[in-house]
């Protein structure tokens, strides 16, 4: 088994391409590749066969973190189908968006003091984080809207920043 360039990462496993995607069936995929390519085994081969069973677990290791993560997992899939998000470039975000993101903002610099209050906002983050990927799994899945799937996972990158630091700021109360 040879990972090459037309070997996407969900082929690579066996697994359906999709964004709601079996972990563990994943992890399972993921382990039986992981133990035909240890350097034990290999360990009486010859370097090309050691240096072939280094690729396959480094692009095992690969694989794996990005479809476990869902916005990496996400980006992955708009990007098989030639949607590059342009994460670095494009922060453009509906207006409705930025106003949310500017009033969880001042929430969380008037109320930094104020634990239940914050706490009451990270469920507020939380449930946006849930319909958000809801969103994505129906734009990627469902409607295979693979633009639209990359505009909602600029989005949660912004919500996932914003849910680390008001977590950071509560426990700093703690």
């Amino acid at each position: 088994m040879n990972p090459s360039a037309s070997d996407d990462y969900f082929c690579f496993f066996g697994l359906k391409e999709q964004f709601k995607i079996d972990l563990s069936a994943l992890d399972q995929a993921y382990l039986s590749i992981q133990k035909e390519v240890h350097p034990d085994r290999h360990a009486r081969g010859s370097d090309a066969e050691q240096r072939l069973a280094m690729q396959m677990a480094t692009f095992a290791n690969t694989a794996v973190q990005t479809l476990k993560n869902p916005i990496q997992r996400g980006l992955y899939i708009c990007q098989l189908h030639g949607v590059d998000a342009k994460l670095e470039t494009n922060t453009a975000m509906p207006a409705a968006f930025l106003m949310k993101q500017m009033e969880w903002r001042e929430n969380l610099d008037e109320q930094a003091e104020d634990l239940p209050a914050l706490e009451a906002l990270m469920a507020e983050v939380e449930q946006s984080k849930q319909d958000t990927l809801a969103e994505i799994t129906q734009a990627i899945d469902g409607a295979k809207n693979y633009l639209r799937a990359a505009e909602l996972l600029r989005g949660l990158l912004f919500i996932d920043k914003f849910a680390i630091e008001l977590d950071e700021t509560i426990a700093a109360l703690i």
